[in-house]
């Protein structure tokens, strides 16, 4: 065990957050995902992608300022349990491990299916077992190692997209076309296939599930604050990056798409990256996009093992958790955490196994509950902390919203939209049952179960001078009975 036993390492430098955030914007959502949301939308999908990330921008920058000021491991469960009492906290990192567990399933569901585009007699579930003990592995390592690894993940996904925009853009500008295919690539299928809207407002607001799926686990940037050489400089960097990546790697990227091939042909057989360009006669660019999206899914998974563990780690801190998730290896990583993410998975393994066809958006409905109600508690907790700056004439943020109040206010209204939105609609209802129950649970157990200073407010460093927080000392351990 560490010497410490129970601190993680910072080993995370600017480089490492700056790409991991990248990478988080980059994923299955994206890949796979989005042509779910283009068959429900339409070109319209442009408008939901822009609104959408609007508020996951201002989610992040609230949590940007949380993190800033409170560099913890466990980033948003402590902000909950500090700001909003801890049965919140308890309630918000237990629902984010949930999130994380419930979209590495769908993540490495997702990757099954790409690899069926090379080996298609395989059963999925081979591919979901050997990756999620691949993974499992390389979690183990140091925090470095992790990073490093994220680094050239992200680097590839990035690097292939601006190629992909690229190329299209090359498709569209000289009008290359396949013989034989009706559709001409070009700025026109964005409008010819029954308008830009051709499934109306209800379309556009059925795509909005599907489309905040895509940005969910982008609060990994918060979590990363507890291993962050420099936190003060190293999260708003990369908090800041958001807007020019929703655009890039979603706007522009989805547009390009449509624009090479009228919508309703992008079926979700397999990624529509891949089959646009293999079914515009490009030589081994299908082959070279499957790798590509193969690697989107395996920097998905590892994200997600990496930000469940985190926050299990700062719940055990809190007494929210076993003790045992509070261990550390002599890495400085939280080795157990690992284990039970790695337990959880094989779950992915079962369902791929027994409903292979439907596992995907069933998974994908569940987890959206549980990434807009994880947003939800960083705006609340957010809103709390101002606040109480304001209330104690405390030291302002280093790192602050902008359009404060009514930018969150706004996002806060849209988020409860998005539940709404899910009880709408049967593919997406069972979302709400199941995070309802989720909820309850985890009610219960807390009542049941957390005991002694869990039952108290969390202390958190604070890194702004002068602020009241600087006086407080370090709480106990607390204790999970």
């Amino acid at each position: 065990m560490n010497s410490k036993g129970s601190v993680l390492t910072r080993g995370l430098n600017a480089r490492h957050i700056r790409f991991m955030a990248l990478g988080s914007a980059i994923g299955t959502g994206l890949f796979y995902g989005s042509s779910s949301a283009i068959q429900k939308a339409g070109p319209a999908v442009l408008l939901a992608y822009i609104i959408a990330g609007a508020a996951v921008f201002m989610v992040m920058r609230a949590l940007g300022e949380l993190a800033v000021r409170h560099p913890v491991s466990g980033s948003f469960g402590q902000y909950a349990s500090r700001y909003l009492g801890p049965l919140a906290g308890f309630v918000t990192g237990w629902t984010y491990v949930f999130e994380m567990a419930i979209v590495a399933i769908a993540d490495v569901t997702a990757f099954s299916i790409y690899m069926g585009f090379w080996f298609h007699d395989v059963p999925r579930w081979i591919w979901v077992l050997a990756i999620i003990f691949f993974l499992a592995a390389l979690n183990l390592l140091s925090v470095k190692v992790f990073g490093e690894l994220e680094f050239w993940f992200s680097l590839v996904k990035v690097s292939a997209i601006i190629a992909m925009i690229a190329g299209g853009a090359a498709i569209i500008v000289f009008g290359f076309h396949v013989e034989g295919d009706d559709a001409v690539p070009g700025l026109g299928n964005l409008v010819a296939h029954g308008g830009f809207m051709p499934n109306g407002w209800a379309g556009l607001l059925a795509a909005f599930a599907v489309v905040m799926f895509a940005f969910g686990g982008i609060e990994t940037i918060g979590v990363t604050a507890g291993e962050a050489a420099d936190p003060g400089k190293s999260i708003p960097a990369a908090v800041n990056t958001v807007p020019v990546r929703i655009l890039l790697f979603y706007v522009l990227t989805i547009g390009v798409i449509m624009s090479l091939v009228p919508w309703q042909d992008i079926t979700g057989e397999s990624s529509p990256f891949v089959q646009i360009f293999e079914s515009l006669g490009i030589p081994l660019a299908g082959h070279i996009l499957n790798a590509v999206v193969i690697t989107a899914a395996l920097s998905a998974v590892n994200s997600d093992i990496f930000g469940a563990g985190r926050v299990l780690f700062g719940l055990s801190q809190q007494g929210h958790a076993p003790q045992i998730f509070g261990k550390v290896s002599r890495s400085g990583v939280p080795w157990m955490t690992v284990v039970l993410m790695t337990g959880v998975l094989l779950l992915g393994v079962v369902l791929n196994a027994t409903i292979p066809e439907d596992v995907f958006f069933l998974i994908a409905s569940i987890a959206i509950f549980a990434t807009v109600w994880v947003w939800i508690m960083i705006l609340a907790s957010h809103v709390a902390m101002k606040r109480e700056i304001a209330r104690n004439e405390l030291a302002p943020s280093q790192f602050p919203v902008p359009f404060w109040p009514l930018a969150s206010l706004l996002t806060a209204l849209f988020m409860a939209g998005v539940l709404v939105l899910l009880g709408i609609y049967p593919d997406t209802r069972v979302a709400l049952w199941v995070g309802g129950a989720w909820l309850v649970l985890l009610a219960v157990a807390y009542r049941l179960w957390v005991r002694g200073d869990g039952r108290r407010r969390a202390v958190l460093p604070d890194e702004t001078p002068g602020s009241a927080a600087d006086a407080e000392p370090e709480a106990p351990a607390p204790v999970l009975t």
